[in-house]
């Protein structure tokens, strides 16, 4: 080898090969892994649960649908022709994604009221944090369909619907996107708010703190509902 730091040198050799670090995970350790965060958050979740399920089967399910069949139709006009005018078939398209939409929510309510509640939010502050939201959400999903109105809300413009101008009134000058934040935020606040006392016989959710597990985290448990009313003192 040539001495190194004269002209023309290459770099110095070296017998002993240096650690591989792009080996990919071939060379991770999975055992080492500390895994009491997955293992805490996994204890407030049962996806074995069928109302987890169903709720994410629909959560899913409805923009796909909707994005589907609008795009569908700017192609085809299938509906429009079926309807006879691209109104009728906007509105018959609206119509079914509200029914969607009340399917979404009560699956996801159902789902909220199966599954394991984080103790440290059944408290007052909890509640009305969730109230805050669900007010927020509730404005800006209300007045986005407002100032859209039907057919600018529901896909419209995939109809040949066309608006005069584009919309710079409230909330669409604060927000680019004020139906999408204004859903996730009455979601959101919806799973913060406490089960309500439900009648006898029913089920609700119960605060839950899962069983610690060798000192790292708790277990995954199954489902927890709770027979009877939940009491809060």
């Amino acid at each position: 080898l040539r001495a190194s730091g004269g002209p023309g040198a290459e770099p110095m050799g070296s017998s002993v090969a240096g650690p591989d670090c792009c080996g990919g995970f071939g060379n991770v350790d999975f055992r080492q892994a500390d895994l009491c965060v997955m293992t805490r958050l996994l204890g407030y979740v049962d996806p074995s649960d069928p109302c987890f399920v169903a709720a994410i089967l629909t959560i899913t399910f409805n923009p796909l649908f909707w994005n589907v069949v609008a795009r569908w139709e700017q192609r085809t006009r299938k509906l429009s022709k079926v309807f006879r005018s691209p109104y009728l078939a906007c509105y018959s398209l609206g119509a079914a994604i509200l029914l969607l939409n009340v399917l979404r929510s009560h699956c996801f309510t159902q789902a909220m009221l199966s599954q394991p509640k984080m103790e440290s939010l059944d408290n007052p502050t909890a509640y009305r944090v969730g109230l805050a939201l669900l007010g927020i959400g509730s404005t800006f999903v209300l007045s986005s369909f407002f100032a859209l109105g039907f057919t600018g809300t529901f896909l419209g413009d995939y109809f040949g619907i066309l608006m005069e101008a584009r919309v710079t009134t409230f909330p669409f000058n604060i927000l680019d996107n004020p139906m999408y934040w204004g859903s996730t935020a009455n979601y959101l606040g919806w799973a913060i708010i406490p089960a309500p006392v439900e009648p006898l016989g029913s089920e609700a959710r119960q605060p839950h703190r899962p069983a610690a597990d060798c000192g790292c985290g708790p277990h995954l448990h199954g489902r927890h509902p709770v027979r009877g009313a939940l009491h809060r003192s």
